[in-house]
């Protein structure tokens, strides 16, 4: 049985909140949870900044969409204010990503730093 480890949990519970429509329709919660210096290199390819961010998240995320399927969540506390989660999502069209995140605990609370995106197809993983 893994062990508890709040600051694993902590931004587990960030990383699902991110997941969740409500949250990203609505600019001060999804703010509150985005670093000030947030990047991310989307499974798009696109880099993106936390302005960028926000605004994309707030005006294309459609009332009353389904929070994002997340599989395989699991975490590790690389530092005391430092947090490193993995998972896979499933969007409504089928595609799938693998995505890592590192959570950075500020005096506001455990905010993501940086996120990736990789797509990949549900073929099986080659051990290479």
């Amino acid at each position: 049985m893994p062990d508890h480890n709040p600051a694993v949990e902590a931004a587990i519970e960030g990383e699902l909140s991110l997941l969740d429509a409500e949250v990203r329709r609505s600019a001060e919660r999804l703010g509150a949870l985005l670093h000030p210096g947030f990047r991310e290199f989307g499974s798009s390819g696109r880099v993106w900044d936390r302005a960028s961010m926000l605004a994309h998240l707030t005006t294309t995320t459609a009332p009353g969409s389904r929070p994002i399927t997340a599989t395989r969540m699991k975490g590790a506390q690389l530092a005391p204010d430092l947090v490193h989660i993995t998972f896979d999502t499933e969007a409504d069209d089928g595609r799938l990503v693998h995505r890592s995140s590192l959570w950075w605990r500020t005096a506001e609370g455990w905010r993501l730093y940086f996120h990736q995106g990789t797509p990949f197809s549900a073929e099986p993983e080659d051990a290479g």
